[in-house]
């Protein structure tokens, strides 16, 4: 990894909490678009917490969060995970990044569902390092 993609320690307003999908996101994404809509976007990841893994991180101070999760269909042939950014002034937003994919008919070929989990867990990393810079 060159030296200026090496991970920093997060900004400290930032706490991991992965125990379960906050209900922030459901808010959110309802404040952008309709219940209906919202119940089905990103395969039903705000209605139905069952999809894991995640990573998730929020911000008490600024009530924002960041969420990295499946975002396909589990019936999909090709797996992906989305990072999902909550910001502090409201709203919600899918933040664009490398495709962070795995094959689930194929568990042991790279990139397997761990290595695309564990990449799309620095890139969003990556992103609040960023973000902190702005806010």
């Amino acid at each position: 990894m060159p030296h200026w993609q090496e991970l920093q320690p997060l900004p400290a307003p930032w706490q991991r909490r992965d125990e379960r999908i906050l209900p922030l996101w459901w808010d959110r994404l309802c404040s952008v678009t309709s219940p209906q809509s919202a119940a089905l976007y990103a395969a039903g990841l705000f209605t139905d917490d069952r999809r894991r893994p995640i990573a998730q991180w929020y911000n008490p101070e600024a009530d924002a969060a960041l969420l990295v999760a499946p975002e396909t269909s589990p019936e999909w042939p090709v797996q992906r995970f989305g990072i999902f950014y909550a910001p502090p002034a409201g709203g919600f937003t899918r933040v664009y990044s490398a495709p962070h994919e795995w094959h689930p008919r194929e568990p042991r070929t790279p990139p397997t569902e761990q290595e695309a989990f564990l990449a799309a867990v620095a890139e969003a990393a990556r992103f609040l390092q960023v973000e902190m810079d702005f806010v």
